[in-house]
């Protein structure tokens, strides 16, 4: 987004606008995706893939999973999201425990549904909203989306480097 883009009320100025910050922010994660991801990587989503329609335009017939997906490196594992009942993403997975270096993790779309018998939740859905790592009571719960990770993928080991430096700065480590 750039200064001038939105009016007082946070609106965009305009539906030309809209459409140019979505097809920026759309190739920026391609690209940066690709620039992470391999061909033979396991990608997990974790939902709200995309829209409908892809960004190219308003008008726009492409369908947007396809078009984005087709762009993608990888093998992605889909999560169901609740903005994917209107694309092709038909995802029955709402959630998976995975063991992963001794670490027992659970993975969900949605943080509230995280599984409170398990320590380590990776979630996406709130875009940021509550930063990358958090604390409730005693689970440990990783916001994937791509608002906290410079709008790309991120490798587990990152995550736990990522936690290591969160309890360094003085977050309590229980």
């Amino acid at each position: 987004m750039k200064e001038g883009d939105l009016d007082s009320k946070g609106n965009w100025v305009s539906q030309y606008i809209a459409i140019q910050r979505t097809k920026e922010m759309d190739e920026t994660i391609i690209k940066n995706w690709n620039s992470r991801v391999q061909d033979e990587d396991i990608v997990f989503f974790l939902g709200d893939f995309c829209l409908s329609k892809s960004s190219e335009a308003t008008d726009s017939r492409k369908d947007a999973f396809d078009y984005y997906r087709n762009q993608l490196k990888g093998d992605i594992i889909f999560f169901k999201g609740n903005h994917d009942g209107n694309n092709k993403c038909k995802s029955i997975i709402e959630s998976m425990i995975i063991n992963h270096g001794g670490k027992i993790i659970f993975i969900v779309h949605d943080p509230k549904y995280i599984n409170k018998d398990i320590i380590w939740n990776f979630t996406g859905h709130t875009h940021g909203k509550y930063g990358k790592i958090r604390k409730q009571d005693k689970n440990i719960i990783v916001d994937l989306s791509v608002e906290n990770w410079d709008y790309r993928p991120v490798d587990i080991n990152e995550i736990f480097q990522a936690y290591s430096e969160w309890c360094r700065r003085g977050n309590k480590n229980e």
